[in-house]
C-alpha cells in the first residue's frame, strides 16, 4: 500500500512562528504556494499558514503586517506521519476544506502533500496502466 512518503513533496517551504506575517506572505507568493507549515526551532510542526488565514490582512492596518505568523496560523495543524496510508491522506483532503497537509517523521516536518500532488499521482497511475 502506498504511503504518504511515496508522493509527498520533500522540498518544503516553511516559516517559524516568529516570522513576520508579511514576510511569510511574500515567501508564499514568490514560491507560488497556497500554504506553508509553521515550525519551531526543532522543526516540529506547530501550525499551518494558508491563504485563507492571511486574507484578513486585506482589512488591516500597516502595523498588523509586522505581527508574527503565530497570530494568523491555524493550529493545531492536521498532519500525517510519513508512513500513513495514502488513501487516508486522500480521504482527509476530500473531507476537509484545506488543500494540503504536512507530513512528519519523528515529529519533524519532512514533506507536504497537496491535492495537486494526489492528482498528479492519479494521472501517473493512469499512464502506467495498460489498456
Amino acid at each position: 500500500m502506498l504511503k504518504a512518503k511515496d508522493i509527498m513533496t520533500e522540498h518544503v517551504i516553511g516559516v517559524s512562528e516568529n516570522t513576520p506575517v508579511f514576510e511569510a506572505v511574500e515567501l508564499m507568493a514568490a514560491n507560488k504556494v497556497a500554504g506553508i507549515p509553521v515550525v519551531n526551532d526543532d522543526l516540529a510542526l506547530v501550525g499551518i499558514l494558508s491563504e485563507k488565514d492571511i486574507l484578513r490582512l486585506f482589512h488591516t492596518h500597516e502595523e498588523e503586517m509586522e505581527k508574527p505568523v503565530s497570530d494568523f496560523m491555524t493550529q493545531p495543524a492536521i498532519y500525517f506521519d510519513e508512513n500513513e496510508s495514502l488513501p487516508d491522506v486522500c480521504d482527509c483532503l476530500i473531507n476537509n476544506p484545506f488543500r494540503r497537509v504536512p507530513v512528519t517523521s519523528k515529529g519533524k516536518v519532512v514533506g507536504i502533500i497537496s491535492r495537486r500532488d494526489l492528482i498528479r499521482h492519479i494521472l501517473q497511475l493512469k499512464k502506467e496502466t495498460p489498456g
